[in-house]
């Protein structure tokens, strides 16, 4: 039992392997705590205004997190412009929906700070979507354009 458990996992986290889902949430979780240490680098510690602040520290964690993305949590053997962009447009689209979910429920009354949280849910669901069914989905052979 020990040894199925064991390969499970190993097969979970083998870049290309049986559960993308899994890699990619890891990869969220990862990547939220190397963006706060980007934000302390860069503000905290290298005086950035936080307006450049945050921007410089979001693009660094997005372009490194499409290299995870595209290599180790869906196992392409070539980076892609294409993806790249198509990566940044979910991105924006995933803060937009975040930044609207949260004031929506702050309208509603709720405190900001939860609303900021509750409002993950959204921008979290349509990363995913973005991610497995339009990024990066799997396609037939004959259907696959050039990256």
């Amino acid at each position: 039992m020990i040894n199925r458990l064991a390969s499970q996992l190993r097969s979970a986290f083998r870049p290309g392997g049986s559960l993308p889902l899994v890699r990619w949430l890891f990869a969220g979780l990862v990547f939220m705590g190397l963006n706060t240490l980007f934000l302390k680098a860069l503000i905290g510690w290298g005086g950035l205004r936080p307006m450049v602040g945050t921007i410089c520290a979001g693009e660094l964690a997005t372009l490194l997190r499409y290299l995870v993305n595209d290599r180790w949590v869906f196992g392409r053997r070539e980076l892609s412009w294409r993806r790249l962009w198509q990566y940044h447009l979910a991105n924006g689209g995933a803060l937009c929906l975040w930044w609207i979910a949260t004031n929506v429920l702050i309208s509603f009354g709720m405190n900001y700070l939860l609303a900021g949280v509750l409002a993950v849910a959204f921008s979290t669901g349509f990363s995913m979507a973005s991610n497995f069914y339009w990024i990066w989905r799997q396609r037939s052979p004959a259907a696959r354009p050039p990256s």
